[in-house]
């Protein structure tokens, strides 16, 4: 089943929501299953200092989302391109083997914020 700090993330998902320019927003999908990520990050100085996220998803990909969002608080840009889904896995106490794909989309999600931010 799901670890206790999935389910916390899940139940009480932090930094949800949508951040207005310009913070940049990017939106990322998992065609396999259809889940959805929106992550907006405002960064400053190469630092991210405020970020938000929506998702629509199981479980499993809406608690990673809450848990990437505070991965990436304070981070640099170099910081957020050493993301891997290994890091999202682990904030969450361990994904099982069907839900490994929220963790990519994050990672996905990441990726695409780095290309828009340029």
């Amino acid at each position: 089943m799901h670890s206790r700090q999935l389910l916390d993330h899940f139940q009480n998902p932090r930094h949800v929501g949508e951040l207005d320019p310009p913070a940049v927003c990017v939106e990322v999908t998992n065609p396999a299953c259809g889940d959805i990520l929106r992550l907006s990050a405002l960064l400053e100085d190469g630092r991210v200092v405020e970020v938000r996220y929506k998702t629509r998803g199981c479980t499993a990909s809406i608690a990673a989302g809450s848990a990437l969002t505070e991965w990436m608080l304070g981070k640099s840009s170099s910081d957020l391109a050493t993301l891997r889904k290994e890091d999202i896995d682990e904030a969450v106490g361990g994904l099982i083997p069907e839900s490994k794909h929220a963790a990519v989309l994050c990672v996905d999600g990441v990726k695409a914020l780095l290309r828009k931010a340029g």
